[in-house]
């Protein structure tokens, strides 16, 4: 039992995000093997990977999994589905309400910037510098 006051609140904040993390790599877990039982029975496996590959990105999204980790998971579902001559349906692009991912911030934010007309202010003068002390060569 940790007796330090930063390594309990550390501990309370663990058991918090553990919980957290528990319902959404559990989410992610379950919609695998969703997708993985559909393909053997032969039901909408499409309609099962789409919604297993959106559990795993949005796992990832919280941190709750490695982004690695569900691209790999998502890499080997699709294989599968594409062994049984299907293809996996086209997902949305973001759902409502999740925020955008950073890629997408970053290439709206370039475009902004493009769009904006260039106006620059005149240069402050720069302060004025003191110049350096001479250096006296010692004999």
């Amino acid at each position: 039992m940790a007796n330090i006051q930063s390594q309990i609140k550390r501990n309370r904040q663990n058991e918090k995000r553990r919980l957290r993390n528990r319902d959404s790599r559990g989410a992610a877990r379950a919609a695998v093997k969703g997708a993985l039982a559909s393909m053997t029975t032969g039901e909408d496996s499409q309609a099962a990977v789409t919604a297993a590959i959106i559990a795993l990105d949005k796992a990832a999204r919280k941190g709750a999994i490695h982004h690695r980790n569900a691209a790999r998971r998502k890499s080997r579902l699709v294989k599968r589905l594409a062994a049984l001559g299907q293809r996996p349906m086209a997902a949305p692009a973001q759902p409502a309400g999740e925020p955008a991912p950073k890629a997408e911030k970053r290439a709206a934010a370039a475009a902004e910037t493009k769009a904006k007309p260039d106006t620059k202010k005149p240069a402050a003068k720069a302060a004025a510098r003191k110049a350096p002390a001479k250096k006296t060569a010692k004999k």
